[in-house]
C-alpha cells in the first residue's frame, strides 16, 4: 500500500501518461455493510470501463482493467477496509488508498487524475500520527478527530529492537567485566557490571534509531503534529534524545497495547483536540490582521488569479463545500458554473494551485472559517 502522504510530496500524480482511471467509494469497517463493498467496486469498473471505451476508443483498456478485476478478487483487501477507498490507474500508474474519511463514489476517466478528494484529506487541520513505543518494539498510528488507524511504516523501518541490534542485542548477554574501583562504588563486584544498564543502552540506541527514523519518513514530509504513547520512564527517555521537531510535549503514557485502539484514538484526540482548536484560531486571527493591511482576501475569482501569480501564503478551504466553474491555470480567470451545472470544483482547483506554487492549504470546518465564500487567502505580499 502506497503512502498518500509520500506520493504527493513527490509530486506522481503530475504530468501523467492518460488515460487516467480514479476512483472514489465510500467503505465500511464492519459487516454487514462490509461485504457489498467489493461488489460496489466492481460496478464501478464496469461504469470506467464503458467510459474509456466512449472517450478513448483508439486505445485497449484491459491492461489497466485486468489490474482493477484483481484489486477487486483480492478477498483479504476487502477485509481490511475503512472508510473510504480511492484507486488511480493508468498505463503507467497505480495507485490504492484506503481512507479514513468517506468519500462520495465516483468514476472519471481524463487525461490527468481526480485528486481532489485526496487533496482535502492531506490537507485536513485535525491529522496526526502516534507513535507507540517500548523497549522492544515501536508502532505508527495516522489519526484524526474521528479514527484512529495503524500506519504501514515499510519494510525499512525499525519496528523492532532487533531490526537496530541484530539477532543477539546486548540485552540477551551475560554481563561483561571490567576492573576498577567505579565498581566497588557501584555496589557490585569487581568489575561487574549490571545488566541492566545493558538495557538501557539498548533501549537508548533503538529510541535513537526509531526517533531518527520517524522524524526523516514522516514527521518532516507531513509535517503532522507526533504523540508519543510510551509508559512514564520511556516517555522521559525518549524525549531527551528525540530530535523530532513535530513531536508534542503532552503524550499519552500508556503504551498503545494496554488498551483498545477506539481508547486510543479517544486519549490521542485528547491531547490532540485543545492544539487544534487553538492553530485554527490562529489562522482566523491572522486572516483577520491581514485584511487589515489589504494581504487577504476572501473573493474566488481574485483569489484564483493571486494563486497562480504565487501571491498566496496560505489559503483556508471549507470543508464540504463545492464550487463550481472552469479555472484557467495559466492566468486565473475562472467562469463560475451555471445553476444546476456540476464542472470542477474551483476551491479544490486553487488548492492545488496554492500548492503547487509553495503555499500551504488548510481545510477548516465550515463553522469555524472566517469568511462565508468558501475559502480565505493570506498573501504573501
Amino acid at each position: 500500500m502506497h503512502s498518500l502522504i509520500d506520493d504527493f510530496a513527490d509530486h506522481v500524480f503530475h504530468n501523467p501518461v492518460g488515460p487516467c482511471l480514479s476512483l472514489y467509494q465510500p467503505t465500511h469497517r464492519s459487516h454487514p455493510d462490509k461485504g457489498q463493498d467489493g461488489i460496489r467496486f466492481g460496478n464501478l469498473v464496469k461504469a470506467a470501463e464503458a467510459l474509456w471505451r466512449e472517450r478513448y476508443p483508439g486505445q485497449d483498456p484491459e491492461p489497466v482493467m485486468a489490474n482493477l478485476r484483481k484489486l477487486g478478487e483480492e478477498r483479504n483487501f476487502w477485509n481490511h477496509t475503512l472508510d473510504g477507498l480511492a484507486v488511480l490507474a493508468s498505463p503507467t500508474l497505480f495507485r490504492v488508498y484506503r481512507l479514513q474519511r468517506p468519500v462520495t463514489e465516483l468514476a472519471i476517466v481524463a487525461d490527468s487524475f481526480h485528486i481532489k478528494p485526496l487533496l482535502r484529506i492531506v490537507q485536513s487541520a485535525d491529522r496526526y500520527q502516534v507513535l507507540a513505543i517500548n523497549r522492544h518494539t515501536a508502532k505508527l498510528f495516522v489519526g484524526n478527530r474521528d479514527a484512529l488507524d495503524p500506519f504501514e511504516a515499510g519494510d525499512d523501518f525499525p519496528a523492532t529492537l532487533q531490526a537496530v541490534l541484530g539477532e543477539d542485542p546486548l540485552r540477551g548477554r551475560p554481563a561483561v567485566w571490567s576492573r576498577g574501583a567505579s565498581a566497588s562504588a557501584a555496589g557490585v563486584r569487581d568489575g561487574q557490571v549490571e545488566k541492566g544498564s545493558l538495557v538501557d543502552a539498548d533501549t537508548e540506541q533503538f529510541f535513537r534509531a526509531v526517533d531518527r527514523a520517524v522524524a526523516e519518513q514522516f514527521s518532516r514530509p507531513s509535517r503532522l503534529p507526533l504523540m508519543l504513547a510510551a509508559l512514564p520512564e520511556h516517555q522521559s527517555m525518549f524525549r531527551k534524545l528525540s530530535h523530532n521537531a513535530f513531536l508534542l510535549p503532552q503524550g499519552i503514557d500508556t503504551h498503545a497495547d494496554a488498551m483498545s485502539l477506539e481508547t486510543l484514538r479517544e486519549r490521542a484526540w485528547q491531547v490532540m483536540e485543545p492544539r487544534y482548536l487553538e492553530r485554527l484560531a490562529g489562522l482566523v486571527d491572522m486572516f483577520h490582521a491581514a485584511r487589515a493591511r489589504w494581504l487577504a482576501n476572501d473573493d474566488i475569482a481574485q483569489v484564483a488569479r493571486s494563486a497562480v501569480s504565487g501571491r498566496v501564503s496560505t489559503l483556508l478551504v471549507e470543508a464540504d463545500r463545492q464550487v463550481f466553474g472552469r479555472m484557467d491555470t495559466s492566468d486565473g480567470a475562472v467562469e463560475f458554473a451555471g445553476a444546476g451545472e456540476r464542472d470542477a470544483d474551483l476551491l479544490d482547483d486553487i488548492a492545488e494551485v496554492v500548492l503547487s506554487n509553495g503555499g500551504q492549504v488548510v481545510v477548516v470546518p465550515g463553522p469555524r472559517m472566517p469568511t462565508t465564500t468558501g475559502l480565505a487567502a493570506i498573501y504573501r505580499f
